[in-house]
């Protein structure tokens, strides 16, 4: 707590005061952490939009909010790993929809797959693996950079003009992925 205090740049009595535990504080980290796209995420998959502008918002939405904090998918998914709870906490901030709203979002997503499907628009597809697919899509990027730098000679302007072309070139490749 005194590392994170003098970090920080506060008084380590004023951190205890409002945390109590190293426990509480990184609970709270992480809430504000999944605060910043879980909450939007839910809005945009809830909304009735058409599936095809919600995979497109759903990578813009992701690939700008990440951009500005790199470290946040990484992060999410390694306090994930090791404290699997963690995911109970978010369900209870007011901030994250009630735990029902997978469930809802799934069952909706169903729908929209199915209706796309009897036009002859859209591909069979399960609204999870339309959802994994969305996510590792989007997420890859930002936990592999190490990887992409050393593999494609990225320095950090370059990672920067790759995140625009797949910002601009994956909702084309999942919609082609979706269409008979």
């Amino acid at each position: 707590m005194q590392e994170i205090a003098a970090e920080a740049g506060v008084n380590q009595a004023l951190l205890h005061y409002y945390f109590r535990t190293k426990e509480r504080l990184a609970q709270a980290i992480f809430l504000e952490a999944a605060g910043r796209l879980v909450p939007a995420v839910v809005e945009l998959m809830g909304s009735d939009a058409p599936i095809e502008r919600k995979v497109e918002e759903f990578v813009h939405l992701y690939i700008d909010t990440v951009r500005r904090t790199p470290f946040l998918p990484g992060y999410v998914l390694s306090e994930l790993h090791q404290h699997p709870e963690r995911l109970a906490t978010l369900r209870s901030d007011p901030r994250v929809p009630d735990a029902g709203v997978p469930a809802k979002l799934l069952a909706q997503l169903r729908d929209q797959i199915d209706a796309g499907v009897s036009r002859g628009e859209l591909r069979r597809i399960e609204p999870e693996q339309l959802v994994i697919n969305l996510l590792a899509l989007s997420v890859f990027p930002f936990v592999a950079r190490p990887m992409l730098g050393a593999v494609f000679g990225m320095d950090d302007r370059a990672f920067e003009r790759f995140l625009d072309a797949r910002r601009r070139e994956l909702p084309v490749f999942i919609l082609s992925a979706l269409r008979p």
